[in-house]
């Protein structure tokens, strides 16, 4: 009798990603019948930043690691010098310290989450995945909606004016140094932001009134698309409030309830591991209680409103309990921008609360380091895709021994592979490739704003090369879609 015949799966990549930060690739697995068996988010390129720091001193690295981000510098500046200061047994600043670079942490949020969102992402949540791609950017919602996007460009920049006054420079700034500041604001520095305020704050509720809009428009679009229930991983405050600079680790699981309350971060290593895949250059981290498998979870936005018990800032904890009222724990990939919208619009209320802070143009800058020193530190801050670690050993000479970064988009690694799979499963199966169905799988991994090398935002069109093999490994064609927008077939 005959043997069945037997075939090989079909092999679809999208490669490489960009309109992302960092270089990646999509591969799809097909069986005979064109349904996805596979689906892995490949990142194909080393950075080795752990490595170059080790021999730096101490006091170079909270500048240097921000060379690992041009769009989120402060992010790992703020949280080197956390850990710096940890490392020199400096366990308080000063107060004016505290109110500097908890204002450059939150000018950062605010200025990340208005280019991600309006950039970014709303060219598809406003056209539609399936829309024009010569109107699908920014240029097209400057052209369709241009109130929206002007309010995107002046948010973002009134978060780049909190980030230079405050850091030196909007990108790559020197603010914050061990133990402390090298500068308050000025009194026009600080007028001249507070004033700016209410607009920024109300542009910030309609930003959260127009997702809120989308997704009643098509819920079942905004809740199915690429759900994946997930447990969620952020710092919150001692009181159980949203906190994106300092607090405790919590973590729930995909219902919703609490599974580790108040853990150190600073003993981050006792409830994180780190699995390493062949396929891939970025870490797969998961909870060492549940295991590889079962212990993967999300961090960003989507994790941080949801896990946290409310949100200490009026307008903020408005707008998250209309959207908690829609029921349940939200999965949704979608669902991020909603959440993210929310914390953009808590940052501009924190950073009016900051401004009017005494403490921000007066007072001690630096607290000295003690005369013994652990040698040994760990700082832990929200960056806006999610919980940041750095984890830094000093020498006697001064001198980095070792390093360990764990940066948001590795936290969420397993997460986006999950939501391609799901977005995939659900559009790709025995459909033709065309450019929008390209983008459904984009939009899946730009939910969550990844950073891929932790380098630098790109805009436009995502290029994109597609090829499909046949069961013996010979080409079978394929489309390309150039950075101008334009598709070109490729010949088998």
């Amino acid at each position: 009798m005959e043997a069945p015949a037997t075939h090989a799966p079909r092999r679809v990549a999208i490669d490489p990603l960009s309109r992302v930060e960092g270089h990646g690739k999509v591969t799809l697995l097909l069986d005979e019948h064109n349904r996805v068996q596979q689906a892995r988010l490949h990142i194909v390129e080393f950075r080795g930043f752990e490595a170059f720091i080790v021999g730096r001193p101490y006091w170079e690295v909270p500048v240097m690691v921000q060379r690992l981000c041009g769009i989120c510098p402060v992010s790992h500046h703020l949280a080197a010098s956390k850990a710096i200061d940890a490392a020199l047994g400096i366990r308080h600043v000063p107060p004016t310290a505290t109110a500097i670079r908890r204002l450059m942490h939150y000018g950062q949020i605010l200025q990340s989450h208005a280019l991600h969102f309006f950039h970014l992402s709303s060219p598809d949540l406003l056209f539609g995945f399936d829309s024009d791609v010569t109107r699908r950017h920014i240029l097209g919602v400057a052209a369709a909606h241009p109130e929206v996007a002007r309010q995107g460009v002046l948010l973002r920049k009134f978060g780049q004016d909190v980030i230079r006054f405050t850091a030196g420079k909007k990108v790559h700034g020197t603010g914050s140094v061990p133990g402390g500041v090298n500068r308050h604001l000025t009194v026009d520095e600080r007028d001249g932001l507070a004033a700016r305020l209410p607009e920024i704050v109300s542009w910030c509720e309609q930003a959260v009134d127009l997702v809120a809009r989308l997704h009643a428009a098509d819920a079942a679009l905004y809740d199915g698309f690429g759900h994946v229930p997930a447990a969620m991983l952020s710092l919150v405050r001692d009181d159980g409030a949203l906190e994106l600079y300092d607090g405790q680790l919590r973590v729930r699981d995909a219902q919703g309830h609490v599974i580790v309350a108040d853990h150190d971060p600073a003993d981050y290593l006792a409830l994180i591991d780190e699995q390493v895949r062949p396929w891939s250059y970025m870490k797969f981290p998961y909870l060492r209680a549940l295991g590889p498998d079962a212990g993967w979870y999300r961090v960003g936005p989507l994790a941080r409103v949801q896990n946290c018990d409310r949100i200490a800032t009026p307008h903020a904890e408005q707008r998250r309990l209309q959207w908690r009222a829609r029921g349940g724990v939200q999965h949704g990939a979608l669902a991020t921008h909603w959440a993210r919208m929310i914390e953009m619009l808590h940052a501009a209320e924190v950073i009016g609360e900051l401004l009017a802070e005494p403490a921000a143009t007066a007072g001690e800058l630096i607290t000295p380091p003690p005369a013994t020193r652990p040698g040994e530190g760990v700082g832990v801050i929200e960056a806006p895709r999610g919980t940041l670690i750095h984890h830094y050993r000093i020498g006697d000479d001064d001198l980095v021994q070792w390093c360990n970064l764990i940066v948001s988009t590795t936290h969420n690694n397993q997460a986006m592979h999950e939501t391609v799979r799901a977005v995939a499963a659900q559009y790709f199966d025995g459909r033709a490739v065309t450019e929008g169905l390209l983008n459904h799988i984009e939009v899946a991994i730009r939910a969550y704003d990844p950073c891929l090398s932790c380098a630098t935002h790109a805009l436009g069109s995502m290029p994109l090369e597609l090829r499909l093999l046949g069961s013996d490994g010979n080409p079978r064609g394929g489309l390309v879609r150039d950075s101008d927008g334009r598709l070109r077939a490729l010949a088998p």
